[in-house]
């Protein structure tokens, strides 16, 4: 018997380069999805059925370069790193006399260029976002999304995949995620708006933070929350009930407790909120040096009529205005 080797198939590749307004429709399955701008918008949305699709608006500076690799699609600058925020910022910072290898206007520098773009690809798409001022919205993927910025903020809307988002100065806000959250930044802020069966793991050095967990009963598991800032304000709005083991440290910041079983210790530069809250089943820890920390209560009358909307509607209920300020 003769034996016949056979060589290793290629993985197929197309490439296209896009310097004004155009669409494209990807006949290969997209299976990850790689987006670096500069400035402009970029916007991630989720489809069930149906091949990926890029729609470009606009462009402003050197074209936008995108591969279509082995299931990987890739829309980004030619001269534009992959290696996270401070790359980016590392990047912005070299580069802002140099002037467009070609087509470029007389003193026009490389980082002064614009794009909007959207991506429509299936939900089970792995998403990194890579920008330094750009806009980004990404919304209905349930496998990781990676957001990395250094000054744009960032929109996640129903992701229920790992989120990681990075920031230098941009904040972000998350609108009913589940799954596990991850926020680091310097000075951007993070707002959770409807978060259910969600983990928290965010740091900052002076941006503020804003938890607004759901009301309605159907989480699967219970509050895990871990929240660390320098300087920034610290505001968890828990539902009523809440099941947690609550500890909240600031060194020279205020604090606020809506909560009778938690107490409050510590009358002169550092004080403490600690306590459980109800069978104490998940966890919140929360700690700053100098920003005051809030740990506010959803009204019972707020959580029913959401449960009730939701019931009645057969669908989930409309979300919640985070941190109603007759609250906070």
């Amino acid at each position: 018997m003769t034996e016949q080797s056979s060589q290793p198939s290629q993985p197929s590749r197309s490439t296209w380069h896009f310097a004004g307004p155009q669409k494209l429709t990807f006949e290969e399955p997209v299976t990850e999805l790689r987006v670096r701008v500069v400035s402009g918008t970029v916007n991630v949305v989720a489809a069930e059925e149906g091949p990926a699709r890029l729609e470009v608006t606009e462009v402003d500076g050197p074209p936008l370069y995108v591969v279509q690799e082995d299931g990987t699609l890739t829309v980004a600058y030619e001269d534009l790193p992959w290696n996270g925020s401070q790359g980016l910022k590392q990047w912005f910072e070299d580069k802002p006399w140099k002037a467009w290898s070609s087509g470029s206007a007389p003193g026009r520098k490389v980082w002064e260029r614009r794009a909007v773009v959207t991506l429509t690809v299936p939900a089970a798409t792995r998403v990194h976002v890579a920008t330094v001022d750009a806009t980004a919205f990404v919304s209905g993927i349930r496998a990781t999304t990676d957001v990395k910025g250094v000054s744009g903020d960032a929109t996640l809307v129903g992701l229920s995949g790992r989120v990681k988002a990075h920031t230098v100065s941009g904040s972000v806000e998350a609108q009913s995620v589940t799954g596990d959250l991850g926020f680091h930044s310097v000075s951007g802020g993070l707002t959770v708006v409807d978060g259910a069966d969600v983990s928290v793991r965010a740091d900052s050095v002076s941006g503020d933070m804003l938890i607004d967990l759901d009301p309605r009963p159907a989480a699967e598991r219970p509050v895990d929350i871990a929240l660390n800032s320098v300087s920034g304000e610290v505001a968890i709005r828990l539902p009523h009930p809440a099941d947690a083991r609550v500890e909240a440290n600031t060194a020279t910041g205020g604090v606020s407790n809506a909560f009778e079983d938690l107490r409050v210790s510590g009358r002169l530069g550092a004080k403490r909120i600690t306590g459980t809250l109800g069978s104490g089943a998940g966890t919140l820890r929360a700690t700053t040096v100098s920003g005051g920390i809030a740990l506010l209560r959803r009204p019972q009358a707020d959580a029913d009529a959401d449960a009730d909307a939701g019931a009645a509607s057969g669908s989930a209920a409309a979300p919640a205005d985070p941190l109603d300020k007759k609250v906070l």
